[in-house]
């Protein structure tokens, strides 16, 4: 699996939920994701890392799940390479 699966399940006008599917896959080594929404974070399948720009590392397998206020940087550090890990990120607005 070169690239990592991105499909949108639902889109509405303060929330978005998304299925990920990655395999080895990782955030580039520069920059941070600083995303406008709050994103709640399930692992569906496998095991993944998430790093904040504070240093910490949340480490996530099956059935854990993560709660990333908007503007906290953060990228992926680490998912499983030997089998597939699928996230379920709902997105969604800090307000109305």
């Amino acid at each position: 699996m070169d690239e990592e699966l991105f499909a949108e399940l639902l889109r509405d006008k303060n929330i978005r939920i998304e299925r990920i599917v990655s395999k080895g896959h990782m955030s580039p080594t520069l920059g941070w994701y600083d995303q406008e929404d709050n994103e709640w974070v399930l692992v569906l399948e496998g095991a993944g890392t998430i790093l904040f720009e504070d240093g910490r590392l949340v480490t996530l397998n099956k059935g854990d799940f993560l709660h990333i206020p908007a503007h906290e940087k953060h990228k992926v550090a680490w998912t499983d390479p030997d089998r597939l890990t699928i996230w379920l990120a709902v997105h969604y607005s800090a307000c109305c």
